[in-house]
């Protein structure tokens, strides 16, 4: 389980002026050091206004975060303390903004491990932000045989945000998880 401690973070190799790029170190199991990449952008989906993409990893051979990678650190509580707190410092700049941070949990256990976060540290994190979690839905049209569409053609997949359901079986996580300041 990750546990989420504010004070116990890495610290920074290098930051954007804009909060939206970070780099820290991270220990492995093996010893090795690893260089990790933050990257916070705007996420592509207009139904989603105000809300920014979480990004984190070693660079890859394309030069693009890895988030797929499949490392085993000393302390994965330190860096997703560390990650977490990179995301707030962001919000917290801009907070005038009213942005929210969102990550996707890429595969089913990227998924899991993304709710059992948020859920373990609830408590402990509700004072500083606010999750709720996001399904994609395709709606059926009031005709009951076609779903909408767009322009192309192809079903269109709409978010809902919710509460963050505490019990949600982890049979049915969300896709997509977002937080931000609470105010």
């Amino acid at each position: 389980m990750i546990k989420i401690d504010l004070d116990d973070t890495f610290d920074a190799n290098s930051a954007s002026e804009d909060l939206t790029g970070f780099t820290f170190n991270s220990e492995l199991r093996d010893d090795n050091v690893v260089e990790l990449h933050v990257l916070i952008s705007e996420h592509p989906d207009p139904l989603l206004p105000g809300v920014y993409n979480l990004a984190f990893g070693p660079l890859g051979e394309d030069n693009e975060i890895d988030d797929k990678i499949i490392l085993r650190h000393k302390n994965v509580n330190k860096v997703f303390s560390t990650v977490l707190l990179f995301a707030i410092t962001f919000l917290e700049n801009y907070s005038d903004e009213n942005y929210s941070i969102g990550i996707d949990g890429s595969n089913e256990t990227r998924a899991n491990l993304y709710h059992r976060m948020f859920r373990y540290n609830y408590d402990h994190l509700s004072d500083i932000i606010v999750t709720v979690g996001v399904d994609w839905y395709v709606k059926l049209l009031r005709n009951g045989t076609d779903i909408e569409r767009d322009s192309d053609g192809i079903p269109l997949f709409k978010p809902r945000p919710e509460p963050f359901d505490l019990n949600r079986s982890p049979k049915d996580l969300y896709r997509y998880y977002i937080f931000s300041l609470n105010n």
